[in-house]
């Protein structure tokens, strides 16, 4: 029988339903698409596998860090919960000001874009390129209106009570773990040995080099090998991020002292492993040549065409629509809460920090809807996705300083679970995501000032609100 909680929420999700959150969240349509990035940037399957090996240290390693703060704080928000505990209310802010403006809303977006895009494989007249309406300074696309209306879709499925958006997220992320276990397991039936001879056993394995989509090689010097790893590593922490989703919808997990922190490290150990997987078998039928040169950088597309002849196209393509489906879902049911616990605090509108007759932040969920809907709109989505690589990692690692913190400062506070490692792992992430964010301003600026620069914004937006005694929060 479920129970209420943290102010109203109604606690009726088990273990299976947030590791199936977790998971859901992170597999979207990054895995099918961000390798072809990566073998460019590395130009060697050993690196290409070395990169995705990385990241999937640091975001288990992240995972089992924030076990510790979930169980200390086991109230919707997540991270702002727990940058606000650590810290203080204007850090939480900046990070709930950037995750509402960027970080979740244009996810969103970009999620369910790529949905509209590989729905157009099967339905050519919802393709991106098919233009509905053109204001002169704003085009309106076949594929911008489908992901609108998923959008819209799931935000009503999710109004309707935690229920709603559990029953979908469950089945969907079951249904894409399972068809991304079968598409490495036909991989392996289709396994190429010149393709493997020429990836592993050539000598080039380990061989760190820019691989160009023409096919040439490119040395690196010392330096810029690491600026290359960190590039490579960018799509691959998009693809792993919202692995912290469960946190966010703590106060409607049962047990969420336990439950929490668990969720984050099975459902992150089940995403890494399958991302391993289907890395290992894109080098058994591929050559990196024919990754780096995937149309559209489509590379489990090109794979599946190797493995299945022309009907891979098709199946991919079902594939990744049933997975941007499942991974919006998770995103839209997760983000809402963070902008709840921020109108609690008094930093958004109020109405964002009430419950609806279903117990779930009807408002904030619908909030999120139009801002999401104006990024589809927009067409820049993908443009910040990249920009705010780093500035998601800042925040991380800021949560899990923020853990040192606050042994220091509440030693005597309860922690039903500390934080594995303790604090050996928790460090090697602090210095991995230091590194990886200050590779990225060296080698990337261009993709990193501007999400630093829309992060500070929050700053003075924040003393704005405190400054006119919480207007939005009072309204």
């Amino acid at each position: 029988m479920n129970t209420t909680t943290d102010k109203g929420f109604k606690s009726s999700l088990g273990l299976m339903d947030a590791t199936m959150l977790v998971a859901g969240s992170m597999i979207g349509s990054g895995i099918f698409i961000v390798s072809a990035d990566i073998a460019r940037n590395t130009g060697s399957a050993g690196w290409l596998m070395a990169v995705w090996l990385i990241t999937g240290f640091m975001t288990l390693t992240a995972a089992l860090s924030y076990g510790e703060l979930s169980a200390m704080f086991p109230k919707a928000g997540g991270q702002y919960i727990y940058l606000r505990e650590a810290y203080n209310p204007l850090v939480s802010f900046v990070f709930g000001w950037t995750f509402f403006t960027v970080i979740q809303t244009a996810t969103i977006a970009a999620v369910g874009v790529a949905f509209a895009k590989f729905t157009a494989y099967l339905i050519p007249a919802l393709d991106e390129d098919v233009i509905l309406m053109d204001f002169g300074f704003l085009q309106i696309s076949s594929a911008q209106l489908v992901s609108i209306v998923v959008i819209l879709l799931l935000t009503m499925v999710n109004t309707r009570g935690v229920n709603s958006g559990k029953a979908v997220q469950t089945s969907i992320t079951v249904v894409k773990i399972v068809s991304l276990l079968g598409l490495v397991l036909f991989g392996l039936f289709a396994f190429n040995g010149d393709v493997w001879q020429a990836n592993w056993l050539s000598g080039n394995a380990w061989n760190l080099q820019r691989l160009n989509a023409d096919g040439s090689l490119a040395d690196y010097t010392t330096f810029a090998a690491l600026g290359a790893i960190a590039a490579g590593m960018v799509g691959a922490i998009f693809s792993s991020d919202s692995w912290h989703a469960s946190s966010s919808v703590a106060g409607e997990i049962k047990n969420p002292g336990r439950n929490v922190g668990l969720s984050l490290a099975l459902g992150t150990i089940i995403v890494t492993v399958v991302y391993l997987l289907t890395n290992l078998m894109y080098t058994g039928v591929l050559t990196m040549e024919q990754m780096a040169a995937s149309d559209k950088d489509r590379v489990a597309m090109t794979a599946a065409q190797e493995i299945f002849g022309p009907v891979g196209i098709t199946i991919i393509a079902i594939m990744i629509m049933v997975s941007t489906f499942g991974c919006n879902n998770g995103l839209i049911m997760a983000g809402a809460r963070v902008y709840y616990s921020m109108a609690q605090d008094g930093l958004f509108f109020k109405k964002v920090g009430e419950l609806n007759k279903s117990a779930v932040p009807g408002v904030a969920l619908w909030l999120q809807c139009i801002i999401a809907s104006l990024w589809c709109l927009s067409g820049k989505y993908g443009d910040l996705l990249d920009m705010i690589s780093s500035v998601v990692v800042i925040f991380y690692v800021l949560c899990i300083i923020g853990i040192f913190r606050l042994r220091k400062s509440r030693p005597e506070a309860p922690r039903p679970y500390k934080a594995f490692g303790y604090p050996v792992l928790p460090m090697i992430y602090i210095m991995m995501g230091t590194a990886f964010i200050i590779l990225m301003v060296i080698y990337k600026p261009n993709y990193t000032w501007p999400g630093i620069i829309i992060a500070f914004l929050g700053v003075p937006v924040y003393y704005l609100i405190r400054k006119k005694a919480l207007p939005i929060g009072d309204s």
